[in-house]
């Protein structure tokens, strides 16, 4: 039988990366097993939950490309699975008002007419045991369990009491989450034999920790999926980092989305928390946005353009686009560097850093105009023939290329560092290359 799995967030805040993490390994249980993957809101805190963060929430899944089979939009805007919406139609069919009745036993109860919570009356004697995929035969004394509430005052369960309720409805074979939730899981247990039904299998993920070893938060990391997507990494980049991140497959580091579907295991997860590493991240990161193999050029291209538009560059040509990118790729350790080194080639005239304009005397203004006219009686109007015919005037006229090279860069870009020269110019092409070399001139000259 194919497994269903889920993932159930509250929606009172963004996604968190570890959170992004716990998704993955679900998703990709489900995608490799040929099974289905819920999403499940779990917005029965009224107070904390909000549709701005199930809206934050779904974005940041949506970017990262794990797609889910159930749950909200997938059959509507509105469509299962909401917590509330399911509690509202299961309470409804106990009571037409709406309200949950609790006829079973209340430990030491005196007066159950007044409002109280309900609690599970948990047995004293013997063990809960549960045989976990990460973690291995897990058993827990009766006796170290309180009688744990499982219904508030007001009518609306607690965490485990609904849990267990939604996974057994949606016939969720699988619950796979972070290790922090290990002891919520003899209650479940508790409560679905109580109910006589068949838990599902348990996987607990080891934990995400800061550098320091503290709980992974704002105050060590970026711990928003958003923010990586703001700091300009790819959607692979951060679930490889994630993948990596208590799961192994060998002394392979770099997966592309498929691979890891292929290779993922849950006898590969590993039992230690680990330490988020930033450096590593950035890393992994920048293979995928280096290597067209796991970014091909034109998803490359509709990535930077959202970094570019931020820098006022709307809607750039998009031949030039294409044929810039490969000249900045090698040096992008994000989308926000790619459209910082890709700036000049949009941005007409481009901004001439100070360090740069010293560059543009009087005395290379000759050069520069000797070199503007060579360069436009070149054809074709390529690199390695730009290169050839410069270097020859060069040495005819007993100059060094570090002597006219940065002036060109300059008047080019407005940088002292830049792509290769004649790359830049090609990429220009020949009409916006000549005309930023006159102005170029015109700077040298004192215009």
């Amino acid at each position: 039988m194919a497994p269903r799995l889920r993932f159930a967030p509250s929606p009172s805040g963004y996604l968190h990366i570890g959170g992004a993490r716990t998704v993955l390994f679900n998703w990709l249980w489900a995608r490799q097993q040929g099974g289905t993957f819920v999403l499940r809101i779990e917005d029965t805190d009224q107070e904390r939950s909000s549709l701005e963060s199930v809206r934050a929430i779904l974005d940041a899944l949506k970017w990262l490309g794990l797609d889910w089979d159930e749950g909200p939009e997938v059959g509507g805007p509105r469509a299962p699975y909401f917590q509330s919406e399911q509690l509202r139609v299961e309470f409804k069919a106990k009571n037409p008002k709406g309200e949950f009745v609790y006829r079973g036993p209340v430990r030491e109860c005196k007066d159950p007419s007044k409002p109280h919570v309900i609690r599970f009356r948990t047995p004293r004697e013997g063990s809960t045991d549960f045989k976990d995929k990460v973690f291995g035969p897990i058993s827990t004394p009766n006796s170290e369990q309180p009688d744990f509430v499982i219904m508030r005052s007001d009518g609306f369960p607690l965490y485990n009491f609904a849990a267990v309720i939604d996974d057994h409805l949606m016939e969720i074979s699988l619950v796979a989450r972070g290790r922090e939730h290990v002891g919520n899981t003899p209650q479940q247990i508790l409560l679905y034999r109580a109910l006589g039904w068949e838990p599902p299998e348990m996987a607990h993920l080891p934990l995400m920790l800061s550098p320091s070893g503290e709980k992974l938060s704002k105050r060590n990391a970026s711990v928003a999926v958003n923010d990586y997507r703001e700091r300009g990494y790819t959607p692979m980049g951060v679930l490889n980092y994630l993948a990596r991140f208590g799961w192994s497959f060998g002394d392979q580091e770099i997966f592309s989305r498929d691979e890891l579907i292929r290779l993922f295991s849950w006898d590969r997860v590993g039992k230690s928390d680990g330490k988020f590493d930033e450096k590593k991240f950035a890393d992994v990161a920048f293979q995928h946005l280096k290597r067209e193999d796991l970014t091909p050029p034109p998803a490359y291209a509709e990535a930077v353009l959202p970094f570019l538009a931020a820098r006022g560059l709307h809607a750039p040509e998009r031949a030039r686009l294409d044929a810039a990118i490969p000249t900045v790729r090698a040096r992008a350790r994000t989308l926000v560097e790619a459209a910082d080194l890709l700036d000049f080639y949009f941005r007409e005239p481009p901004h001439m850093e100070d360090a740069a304009r010293a560059l543009l005397t009087p005395n290379v203004a000759p050069h520069l105009a000797a070199l503007r006219d060579l360069c436009a009686s070149t054809e074709p109007f390529v690199a390695v023939e730009l290169e050839a015919r410069a270097k020859a005037w060069i040495e005819g006229a007993g100059l060094k290329m570090k002597d006219v090279a940065q002036p060109m860069r300059v008047a080019l870009t407005g940088r002292t560092a830049s792509p290769g020269l004649f790359d830049v110019m090609v990429v220009l092409g020949k009409d916006v290359a000549l005309a930023r070399l006159d102005r170029g001139i015109r700077i040298a000259q004192g215009g």
